[in-house]
Order: structure tokens, then C-alpha cells, then sequence
């Protein structure tokens, strides 16, 4: 029983966390800047390739995830939706700050993907049964796949870009 609390406790406050980010994105409530200056950094910024869906993806990844989470309800899922939208934020936007926001919040989905919502959650009371831990593991592949894409089709870093130029420049030059 006081771990099936403490599940509830972690899912709502995570989640309504991941919530609140994500509807900034997407619509500019909290205080957000919506979705199209969000995703003008993340063009810039993230260098992100179509920066607009990328910023629609990370932005339902993180309320759709988020509020998924919080209720408890395809709890699988949310855990994915908020472990996606980490990672990839990991990856563009905190890299080697990690540990101050991302981090966490990928460790608590994955550890509540993997143990489900406890008894105080809208799986239990509607009866829905999404195979644990196979759904979440089988779904991180998936996000996993998902992260590699935004990956490949990421702008170049400025510095690489320019590297590249004076490569050819002096090719060209010899």
C-alpha cells in the first residue's frame, strides 16, 4: 500500500511536470512560447530537420506523455512519450548538463514503465492490462529508432559545417 502511494505521487507530480512542458510547446500556456517560436529554436538552436514537426513530436511526447503518466492510464506509454521527449532533449538541447533535468525524468519513466502505475491509477480502475514490462521494453526500441531518426536528419553543427568548407577549399586549392 504506501508503495502503490508513492508510485501515485511520483506519476502525478512527473507527469504533470512533463505535462506543463509540453503544453508550453505546443500551445504557449505556463508561460510557453507556443509552437512556432519554439520551433524556431529548435531549428536554430537543436538544429532540428523539419524543425516544426520535430517540435509537435517533442511537445505531445511530453504533454500527451506527461498527462498519460499522470493519470496512470496506458501507463506504458506515457512512460515512453516522457522518456522519448528526455532523450532527445539529452541529446539536442542539455548535453552535458544531463544531470539537471533530463536525467531524472527518463530514470523515473523507465523505472515506472517497467513496474506499472500501481493500484492507485486509471489502468486499475478501467481494467486495462498493457503487457508489463514487454510493452514498455518493445516501445523503447521504438523511441529509441524515433531518436536516431531525429538524429540523421539534425543540421550539421556550425563548426562542422565550416570544417567541411575549408576540407573543400583546399582540395580544391591542391
Amino acid at each position: 500500500m504506501p508503495s502503490d502511494i508513492a508510485l501515485l505521487i511520483v506519476r502525478v507530480v512527473v507527469g504533470l511536470l512533463m505535462f506543463v512542458h509540453g503544453a508550453q510547446k505546443l500551445f504557449g500556456w505556463f508561460g510557453g512560447h507556443g509552437l512556432t517560436a519554439t520551433s524556431t529554436m529548435m531549428g536554430t538552436h537543436a538544429r532540428l530537420r523539419p524543425a516544426k514537426l520535430w517540435t509537435l513530436v517533442g511537445g505531445l511526447s511530453e504533454a500527451a506523455g506527461g498527462l498519460l503518466f499522470a493519470l496512470g492510464l496506458l501507463t506504458p506509454l506515457g512512460a515512453l512519450g516522457i522518456a522519448a521527449a528526455m532523450i532527445t532533449a539529452s541529446i539536442t538541447v542539455h548535453w552535458g548538463q544531463v544531470l539537471k533535468m533530463p536525467l531524472p525524468y527518463v530514470a523515473t519513466a523507465i523505472a515506472v514503465g517497467l513496474i506499472g502505475p500501481g493500484q492507485y491509477s486509471l489502468d486499475v480502475l478501467l481494467g486495462v492490462a498493457l503487457p508489463t514490462p514487454a510493452t514498455f521494453l518493445y516501445g523503447l526500441v521504438a523511441v529509441l529508432i524515433g531518436v536516431v531518426a531525429m538524429l540523421v536528419t539534425r543540421a550539421p553543427a556550425p563548426d562542422a559545417v565550416i570544417s567541411t568548407a575549408n576540407n573543400r577549399s583546399t582540395a580544391n586549392a591542391a
